[in-house]
């Protein structure tokens, strides 16, 4: 097991700057069921069951203000969103009781016994609490009714029904006013106008286990909701999205691909046994799945803290949210759907708490702290923690690559760079093979050159053909015998000075010449030629999945994938590689998409440095080449068995990709969430492609053509350059696995 050393301090993290246990208090009665609240300077926890207490953070040495007016064990606590006057309000099963702290603690100053006002009584079993924005009613969650109280004048609003379990969590909508989202253990949520007390929507079944917290991020316009078995779930409350799911995400298996990175990267040492909790009754040989219920979920805003200990943290990457889980609390950022940050109470040895059932969590603006209070599991011990999140995602960032990477090259060409050698010197070249009949194996990849005279063809059987647009003839064919295992990838490079192709572990760098003198006497003679530059392997030898390069500009950086899901960089101005990304995708990547734009559009330098990964199961990602980072998980499209195309549009706004429901997807790069669902495919779709000559600022599609081709076809954004006789101007091309390609026109 790693220990707490290796975790933190690599990365000039040190432990007791990035947790302090600041107060520890047990009560007599257990607290592991009860809500706890957090405020910006208070912490409210019930104290030998009926006394409500509230610990001053801004001042410790304070004595404790307690609040006595309950004859049962407080079971829920929630403080309000307003700072004067600041309310708090506690619930039993005798009373709902609503507190003015400032009257309160003027009251036992004075000598006097404070008192609140009771909002409701008799209610129910209260499990959880919720005041609204403006502090006017305040949610009552008792069994499986919702009542809605006015702070004002303890009256009842409304009294929602319609959950078939207890109500174990509710948030209000910040910019719907009037809406309200409730989670219970009958696995499921459902959005409420309160002011009505109406029915707006019910979901299905989530998970098999109940739901505990709920989270609406106000400025994604999403709804994350957490499961009692580690499982998150992401919903658009967007205008007009239906409150579809984004995205599902493991908990688990996300902190698992976090130590797998860290460990790859070096930052701690390979882990001897799993993080999760052992149980010691087990013998040798037994092993026991452990979850990690979500049981808070809150706000954590990453754009606070300095950009030095950010690391390689974009800031249009900072918006997350801090997950509270019995074994720990976890940094999980909403936009590319990654843990960012792990803190597991058991790696601190001054913490008391090493399991905790129920945990608040709160920002402190002032010192960019953050607030944890835990009640254990097994006892009645609660603590306050002061978090220093800075410190934390410091010491576990990924370290930042020790050069600049860019796709637009930023040098001129070394002396000893293999592109140097193929563009200054033309030595002999291999004579190519005088074969000119087709291909003997399926096409593997199609490429037309920059200035469309050429289009080239890799297939199955190990070759590679180079054909004229003009005539359709055969202008250079590359044998079997140059390449150890079939054409994966191949395209034209370096605006069509060379042949990029992978072949097994590694990919070749060609130089060639395409003799286009016509001799009727000898016109059986081949002239055109090809000549191997260099070869690169990717570490690890494994084989590639996938390879790209920008062949429109001079770059000198070319992306591959391997079988190791791997993503590997190679710069081809220094001849080696350059960086590598451990566990890109929980599955191979089996196409990378860059960002090359289109010679109609231009586009800023810096988003030439963004590319798209997919992988089957695992949807689509956008990393950013400058950090090696995924800025954006997109989850939205159904690929579970077949590999889906995806493109860029030429202005790198959108995204597309192809789907198994027989529908293509098109995504914003600023929403985890498709804006478009094209329908009309009859069968899986398996390529997209955008019009590289008209900028994509639309609304919607609309279906124009379809079955044009009875057969299979590549999919390139040169298949969709309408002519200059043709009007109608296609802006996104789809094709499908029973050969047929549809075109669709965004208005």
């Amino acid at each position: 097991m790693e220990n707490p050393q290796d975790i933190f301090s690599s990365n000039g993290g040190c432990l007791s700057d990035i947790v302090i246990e600041k107060y520890l208090v047990e009560s007599k009665e257990s607290v592991s069921h009860v809500q706890l609240a957090c405020s910006m300077q208070d912490c409210a926890f019930p104290l030998d069951g009926t006394e409500l207490c509230i610990w001053n953070t801004k001042d410790p040495s304070r004595q404790l203000l307690i609040l006595r007016g309950h004859h049962q064990p407080i079971t829920a606590m929630a403080f309000g969103n307003k700072v004067n006057p600041l309310l708090i309000c506690s619930a039993s099963l005798d009373y709902v009781i609503m507190w003015n702290l400032d009257e309160c603690r003027e009251k036992v100053l004075q000598g006097l016994v404070p008192r609140g006002t009771v909002m409701g009584s008799l209610l129910g079993k209260v499990l959880c609490l919720q005041l609204s924005p403006d502090d006017h009613v305040v949610a009552v969650c008792a069994g499986n009714k919702i009542f809605m109280l006015d702070i004002e004048t303890q009256a009842v609003r409304a009294e929602l029904q319609g959950h078939l379990g207890p109500v174990t969590a509710v948030e209000f909508c910040p910019w719907r006013s009037g809406t309200l989202i409730s989670a219970s253990e009958d696995r499921g949520f459902k959005v409420w106008d309160h002011c009505t007390g109406s029915l707006i929507y019910s979901s299905s079944v989530l998970s098999a286990y109940p739901l505990l917290s709920l989270f609406i991020d106000a400025e994604s316009r999403q709804l994350v909701t957490g499961c009692a078995d580690g499982q998150l779930w992401i919903f658009s409350l967007m205008d007009g999205h239906h409150y579809r799911r984004v995205a599902r995400v493991d908990l688990r298996k996300k902190t698992e691909t976090f130590s797998t990175r860290r460990v790859k990267s070096g930052l701690c040492s390979q882990p001897e046994e799993s993080q999760l909790p052992s149980t010691s009754a087990l013998g040798k040989g037994e092993q026991v799945e452990v979850t990690f219920p979500v049981l808070r979920l809150a706000p954590c805003d990453l754009s606070l803290i300095p950009n030095s200990a950010c690391g390689c943290l974009s800031s249009e990457n900072t918006r997350c949210v801090w997950i509270g889980s019995s074994v720990g609390l976890f940094v999980f950022n909403l936009a590319n759907l990654e843990v960012e940050a792990a803190l597991y109470y058991k790696d601190f040895q001054s913490l008391s708490i090493l399991l905790a059932r129920s945990c608040a969590l709160r920002n402190c603006t002032v010192d960019q702290k953050v607030l944890c209070l835990l009640a254990s599991l097994f006892g009645g011990k609660i603590a306050v923690l002061e978090i220093n999140p800075a410190a934390l995602v410091m010491a576990q960032q990924c370290p930042s690559m020790g050069q600049s990477l860019s796709v637009p090259a930023s040098s001129c060409v070394l002396p000893t760079s293999p592109l140097y050698l193929g563009i200054a010197k033309e030595k002999s070249t291999k004579a190519a093979s005088e074969q000119r009949c087709g291909h003997d194996g399926a096409v593997n990849a199609m490429c037309w050159s920059q200035d469309r005279r050429w289009l080239f063809s890799a297939a199955r059987d190990g070759t590679l053909r180079v054909w004229s647009a003009r005539g359709a003839e055969l202008a250079l064919l590359l044998g079997k015998d140059m390449f150890s295992k079939p054409i994966q990838s191949a395209q034209f490079y370096y605006i069509d000075a060379f042949i990029l192709l992978s072949s097994g572990p590694e990919f070749q760098l060609l130089k060639y010449h395409i003799d286009t003198c016509k001799d009727e006497i000898k016109r059986y003679k081949q002239k055109s030629k090809s000549k191997l530059i260099c070869r690169l392997s990717t570490t690890g030898a494994v084989d590639m999945t996938s390879l790209s390069a920008v062949n429109d500009f001079y770059s000198h950086i070319v992306l591959a994938a391997g079988r190791n899901r791997t993503v590997e960089v190679f710069d081809l101005n220094a001849g080696c590689s350059a960086a590598v990304k451990a566990e890109a995708h929980s599955r191979p990547v089996h196409q990378i998409c860059q960002n090359k734009g289109s010679s109609f559009t231009t586009q800023q330098p810096q988003a030439y440095n963004l590319f798209l990964t997919t992988a089957i199961g695992d949807g689509m990602k956008l990393w950013d080449l400058r950090t090696l980072r995924c800025e954006r998980h997109f989850e939205g499209h159904p690929t579970r068995g077949y590999p889906c195309g995806i493109a860029f549009s030429p202005y790198g706004r959108f995204a597309a990709c192809g789907a198994e429901d027989r529908h293509a997807y098109v995504y914003e790069m600023g929403s985890s969430t498709f804006s478009h669902r094209l329908a009309g495919h009859t069968d899986t779709v398996t390529g997209v492609a955008f019009n590289p000559s008209v900028p994509q600022q639309f609304s919607s599609y609309h279906h124009v053509k379809k079955d044009m081709f009875a057969f299979p076809c590549a999919m390139t954004e040169s298949f969709l350059r309408p002519p200059q006789h043709c009007r109608t101007v296609s802006q996104l091309a789809t094709a499908t696995l029973d050969g047929k390609v549809q075109l669709f026109l965004a208005e």
